[in-house]
């Protein structure tokens, strides 16, 4: 049932639970981190933390708030605000901020993409790919994404029994060779964008961190990020060259040909940034829901039943996977004035750490939020996240998740989990690193 709605608390947060949801170790424990996330719900929804390493950080774990805070991007800024590259939006160690500023003369934004900008630069930036991401043009996508789909499968599954890791073996493939086809990336430049893309992403996982990068030291994330995206630069240069000399209907050539208001191409960095974001978080998040969706049937085999008895079902599975998987974990958000929400007032300067994971929880806007139902309906998650910031690749994602499961779930005829399942040490975007299973086709 619906918990009464908490106006303010004074209680303090216990620092178990604070360093639970903010620091990325505390990430590796789903049970132990849900269960930190309910706890703020129900005893300090907005509460102000400090963990040591960490600046001082407001956690907003409420549904509503995020909400009330992601539609007011002039309120809660995500670079800065006036003060461009003054905010991180990625609430990361001080170290790695201080690590950041010394590779960009002093700034906190070593991308020039959508997470660190805010409206009007937001605006103009995300209008390069807006009709690209639209419902209307992706249809056009279906048939080739279809391909796509069948070809994972008769690829990296074999009929009868196959024991695999699913994330390793397969729903890491499949996202990854969508996004990379629709970008022009040759099929054998994917394990490439791969490796990068974990680095990308794994910045904090001892298991996926470069040689070259010292997990110990504090700032080793920030400087394993900086090397992926100086990676991804490199790699892309040549991508912007070609469509700049050979038109090609696919979206690395929307985005090289892009050109401002005064008909000049827009800057390399916009352009790179582009590219970095499509190729990292085009699909990575893809392949996390997918994996959880998996893993979801497996533990409740009716609901698999149900999908594959009605396969117009599964559009409500997708929804109810990213629920489930939220694998954007947190957007930082900065208070360029004072602000009160929930009685609590958020002072001028002070940071706030967006909690999607929670808020896809919260007892007032879903029924039994711990229980995977792909019947939920309605489902107002914000896996996307809301406001001017929503995912512009959603209806991308809830396609290709749709797809794959129209054609694997019809052949699937039994699977059951095989092995220790493990999760990506992160506080910010991932989900399952391993998943063993048994799995049979037709």
């Amino acid at each position: 049932m619906p918990q009464p709605p908490v106006t303010r608390t004074d209680q303090t947060v216990p620092d178990e639970i604070a360093r639970q949801i903010v620091l990325p170790e505390g990430h590796r424990d789903e049970d132990k981190l849900f269960a930190a996330y309910a706890w703020l719900r129900r005893n300090a929804p907005l509460s102000r933390v400090e963990v040591e390493g960490y600046d001082p950080v407001w956690l907003v774990s409420k549904h509503a708030d995020i909400m009330e805070i992601e539609r007011q991007p002039h309120i809660f800024t995500s670079g800065g605000g006036e003060q461009k590259g003054s905010h991180n939006p990625i609430f990361q160690n001080r170290a790695g901020d201080e690590f950041t500023k010394t590779l960009t003369g002093g700034s906190l934004r070593n991308l020039d993409t959508l997470a660190y900008l805010d409206p009007p630069e937001h605006t103009t930036i995300k209008a390069i790919t807006n009709d690209w991401f639209r419902v209307a043009n992706l249809k056009k996508w279906e048939v080739t994404i279809r391909e796509l789909a069948r070809s994972a499968i008769d690829k990296f599954l074999k009929p009868g029994v196959n024991e695999i890791d699913f994330v390793k073996d397969f729903s890491i493939y499949y996202p990854l060779h969508v996004i990379m086809s629709l970008l022009g990336v040759p099929e054998e430049d994917e394990p490439k964008m791969l490796a990068l893309t974990q680095e990308f992403f794994g910045a904090d996982d001892p298991d996926l961190v470069r040689d070259d990068v010292e997990a110990l030291r504090p700032e080793a994330a920030a400087e394993h990020w900086a090397n992926a995206v100086r990676a991804f630069y490199a790699y892309f240069d040549s991508i912007v060259k070609s469509r700049r000399e050979h038109s090609v209907d696919d979206l690395a050539n929307v985005i090289a040909n892009a050109r401002t208001e005064d008909d000049e191409f827009f800057a390399e960095a916009y352009t790179s940034s582009w590219f970095v974001v499509i190729s990292t978080a085009g699909h990575d998040t893809a392949s996390s829901t997918l994996a959880s969706i998996i893993e979801a049937l497996i533990e409740n085999p009716d609901q698999l039943a149900r999908a594959q008895q009605d396969p117009k079902t599964i559009g409500d599975l997708v929804n109810e996977g990213l629920r489930w998987a939220s694998p954007a974990k947190h957007f930082a958000r900065r208070a360029t004035r004072d602000y009160e929400i929930r009685g609590v007032t958020i002072p001028e300067g002070e940071r706030l750490m967006l909690l999607y994971q929670s808020a896809n929880r919260d007892e007032d806007v879903f029924e039994d939020p711990t229980i995977f139902n792909m019947g939920r309906r309605p489902n107002k998650h914000i896996a996307f996240g809301y406001g001017p910031h929503m995912c512009i690749g959603q209806h991308l994602a809830k396609m290709e998740l749709r797809i794959m499961l129209e054609e694997l779930l019809p052949r699937l005829t039994s699977i059951q989990a095989n092995g220790e399942r493990r999760v990506v040490q992160t506080n910010f975007v991932g989900g399952l690193k391993n998943l063993p299973v048994r799995l049979e086709l037709v």
